[in-house]
């Protein structure tokens, strides 16, 4: 939240004497500067409740570094996650247009600047400033959080999966909140979730290793790995290259590894300008269509699952491929156990939206009540 005492002077004395009432009224009224969110960001005046809806100008607006860096360290954990995405995290945290515009700053222009020789204007081009921290949240989450998630998902995959299935739902209703619900936005929720819900339980094929299908298999998982609620890894894994690229990198076969890195890079160029064009020339029907994305990943995120089908990984171990979601045994501490672990993930998802935009559906209700019956309570003076 953006706070100025300037501009604020009633609330800054309020502060003073009584911070208590402070932070209520901050909620209570929506008297924040909104943060810019992957949907849109309302004035810089105070709201009291309303927000507009538009496109944010993602070539103006900064971030600071430490909340990229814990974005991207977000991020980082999701991706070493099957079936939850880095792209699930930066849409429900915030960043997600930002991030496209970051990527989409590595063009044909900067090729040319660093062509004539020009490396400052190449340099000072791209937004630095926003990556870097971002890349090393992912890092380290990557370095330092790798053998905690193989972990709990070798040993607790369901209360790991649970705190996810929290977090996603509670930006799903986030996200709701934010669209203009009208018939092509509802339109396009039903195929986003339908698209995804179709992707996440397929079964893997059995494709050829030649360079050809290397690259589009890299551009397809790149293209899946940015939109949320798909999993890139998880697409390789149905196109039948997620084992033979895992070994490809371990031997560091440069014959498989630089087709998968060229479709990627390929893909990534490509489709963030065309997803980014989409948003914003149809921005209501696409942030409809991406959280229709996490609407229908809900199937391959539920905690409960039975094993269909497996297949041996490099190192011979069984992995399954195919699952089939179930209901959990409501008599056992562990189906409580995950529910609190899941609400936690709720929570804190609904918070940490709130914090960004002053908006959060679930928090202003539970405000409104709350406020409610305070007044219910104080005696009436004359």
């Amino acid at each position: 939240m953006l706070y100025d005492a300037h501009l604020y002077p009633n609330l800054t004395m309020m502060l003073c004497y009584d911070p208590c009432s402070f932070i209520d009224a901050v909620i209570c009224v929506g008297y924040t500067r909104r943060s810019v969110s992957s949907w849109g960001y309302a004035s810089s005046l105070p709201v009291y409740g309303a927000w507009i809806m538009h496109i944010p100008d993602t070539a103006t607006r900064s971030f600071s570094a430490l909340r990229l860096f814990l974005t991207g360290i977000a991020m980082g954990i999701a991706d070493l996650i099957p079936g939850v995405s880095g792209g699930t995290m930066a849409f429900i945290l915030g960043i997600y247009e930002h991030l496209l515009s970051a990527i989409k700053s590595f063009n044909v222009q900067v090729l040319r600047l660093l062509g004539q020789g020009r490396w400052r204007a190449a340099l000072t081009s791209i937004p630095w400033g926003f990556l870097i921290p971002l890349g090393f949240g992912i890092g380290a989450a990557v370095i330092s959080m790798a053998r905690v998630m193989r972990y709990l998902l070798e040993n607790h995959p369901v209360y790991l999966f649970a705190f996810f299935f929290g977090l996603i739902v509670a930006s799903i209703i986030a996200v709701g909140a934010a669209v203009r619900w009208t018939p092509g936005a509802a339109v396009a929720l039903v195929v986003g979730t339908a698209a995804a819900y179709v992707i996440v339980g397929l079964v893997p094929l059995t494709m050829p290793h030649d360079p050809v299908t290397l690259f589009f298999s890299g551009a397809v998982a790149i293209m899946a790995m940015i939109l949320p609620g798909i999993s890139g890894s998880f697409i390789l894994l149905i196109l039948g290259q997620y084992a033979y690229v895992l070994d490809a990198v371990a031997d560091l076969n440069l014959l498989a590894i630089v087709p998968v890195a060229l479709g990627a890079v390929a893909g990534l160029v490509g489709f963030v300008r065309l997803l980014s064009w989409m948003l914003r020339h149809y921005h209501n029907v696409m942030v409809a269509v991406l959280m229709g994305f996490m609407v229908g990943s809900l199937r391959k995120i539920w905690p409960w699952k039975e094993v269909v089908e497996t297949m041996l990984d490099r190192h011979g171990e069984p992995m399954p491929i195919r699952e089939r979601n179930i209901l959990p045994d409501f008599a056992a501490s562990e189906f409580w156990a995950a529910l609190a672990i899941a609400v936690a993930g709720f929570i804190l998802l609904s918070v940490i939206d709130h914090l960004q935009t002053g908006a959060n559906p679930l928090v202003r209700l539970f405000v409104r009540v709350r406020q409610r019956r305070q007044e219910q309570d104080w005696p009436v003076t004359g």
